[in-house]
C-alpha cells in the first residue's frame, strides 16, 4: 500500500501548518481521479466538494503543526512533524510513501519525494486538497474572533490587507513571531 503525503501552509503568517496522508483505492472511479489536481489550481467550492467525496471513499489521514511548533522547530521541520502525524492517523501503515516537495520527513516506511507532486501524483493531489480544506477551514474560523486581519479570504497570507491589520491591531496567538513579517514589526502578543 502506497500513501501519498502533502502539506498546506508553509507561508502563512498565522495559522497551523496541516499535512494530509492518503491511500487511494486501486478501484478509484474515473469520474473522481479526473478532479485530482494540485488544490491550489481548484476554487474554493470544486476544492471542498473533491474533499468531501475523497473523505468518504478513501483512507486518509490529517496531521497538523501549531504555531507555537512553528516558531519552536522551524516550519520546514512543523510541516515534516504533522506530514509524521497524518501517516499516523491512516487506519494502516502504508508501507511506501510518496512525498510533495524535496526534503523527507522521517516517515517509518520508504518515501520518494517528488518536487510538484501534487500535480503528478494522485494520492499526493488528494492529500492536497484534504489538507487545504482542512487548513482553510481553521483559519476561517479563527477569523470569528480575529475579524480584522481578513482570514476569511487570505488564510493567514501575507496579503496587504493582514499586514496593515497587524501594524494597527498588533499579532494575536495565532500569528508567527518566527516569520520576518510578524518578528520585524516587533508587536506586543494580544
Amino acid at each position: 500500500m502506497v500513501c501519498g503525503v502533502d502539506e498546506v501552509g508553509r507561508g502563512p503568517l498565522a495559522g497551523p501548518v496541516v499535512a494530509c496522508a492518503v491511500c487511494l483505492p486501486v478501484d478509484m472511479p474515473r469520474k473522481i481521479t479526473r478532479r485530482l489536481k494540485d488544490s491550489k489550481q481548484i476554487d474554493r467550492e470544486e476544492r471542498e466538494e473533491v474533499a468531501l467525496i475523497l473523505r468518504e471513499t478513501v483512507a486518509f489521514g490529517v496531521g497538523m503543526a501549531d504555531v507555537e511548533e512553528i516558531d519552536r522547530i522551524n516550519i520546514l521541520r512543523a510541516s515534516h512533524l504533522a506530514m509524521l502525524r497524518a501517516y499516523e492517523g491512516l487506519p494502516s501503515r502504508p508501507g511506501y510513501a510518496l512525498v510533495d516537495g524535496n526534503q523527507p520527513p522521517n516517515l517509518p516506511c520508504p518515501i520518494t519525494c517528488i518536487i510538484g507532486g501534487d500535480g503528478i501524483s494522485l494520492s499526493i493531489a488528494a492529500a492536497s486538497i484534504i489538507a487545504k480544506v482542512e487548513r482553510d477551514k481553521i483559519m476561517r474560523e479563527l477569523a470569528v474572533a480575529h475579524p480584522v486581519y481578513g482570514w476569511e479570504t487570505n488564510v493567514g497570507y501575507s496579503t496587504r490587507d493582514h499586514l496593515t491589520a497587524l501594524k494597527e491591531h498588533g499579532a494575536t496567538p495565532h500569528h508567527r513571531r518566527s516569520f520576518r513579517p510578524v518578528y520585524e514589526l516587533q508587536l506586543p502578543l494580544d
